[in-house]
């Protein structure tokens, strides 16, 4: 039988959220502050539970990086993985994840970032998929929306069941921090909170 590892990515594999890292990280500090003060009072309504998650990571993404070039985002994503990511690794999981891979389990995470800014490290860290919220581009721009819903709560068994349609023909071990892996957790065989 096949055995596949999900692991969430923030706060799992990583010490914390690489939604802030990224914003900050390309948008630099005064525009990340800025940004974040102007949709304090929708963030406070988000963690009261008076507004939708999704909706509101989607409005910060669209005003941060709405009308951006997909080359320059790119270019910021790979330099996130190389300048940002390896500081805020959780590297005792990461050494968890390749003794996985070397007993030839499949290696995947399961997380509401945007696949564009883990995938360049991951793609040579062993994880052979990501399942990602997915951002929109139109002719080689970003429009500031998501083409997949959040990968948050019960969207992640959403997608491991799409990624991986036959329950009965694997163990599933999974990893998560958080409320937003619950669904997950529970859905797998195997589980293990942060």
């Amino acid at each position: 039988m096949q055995t596949i590892v999900a692991f969430d990515f923030d706060g799992t594999l990583t010490t914390h959220d690489t939604f802030l890292a990224f914003i900050r990280f390309s948008c630099g500090f005064w525009r990340f502050a800025a940004g974040f003060a102007r949709f304090s009072p929708m963030l406070a309504a988000m963690k009261g539970g008076f507004y939708p998650n999704w909706k509101a990571k989607q409005m910060i993404f669209s005003h941060f990086f709405r009308g951006m070039p997909e080359a320059r985002f790119s270019a910021y994503c790979e330099a996130f993985c190389r300048e940002r990511l390896p500081r805020i690794l959780r590297h005792s999981l990461l050494h968890t994840a390749t003794e996985y891979a070397e007993r030839g389990y499949e290696l995947c995470i399961v997380s509401a970032s945007v696949d564009l800014w883990i995938r360049p490290w991951a793609e040579t860290a062993g994880f052979s998929r990501l399942l990602c919220t997915e951002i929109e581009v139109k002719n080689g721009i970003l429009t500031g929306r998501f083409t997949t819903p959040n990968c948050y709560g019960a969207e992640k068994v959403n997608r491991l069941k799409t990624a991986y349609p036959d329950r009965q023909k694997y163990h599933l071990i999974a990893y998560g921090d958080s409320r937003g892996d619950r669904e997950m957790l529970a859905y797998a065989d195997e589980y293990y909170l942060m």
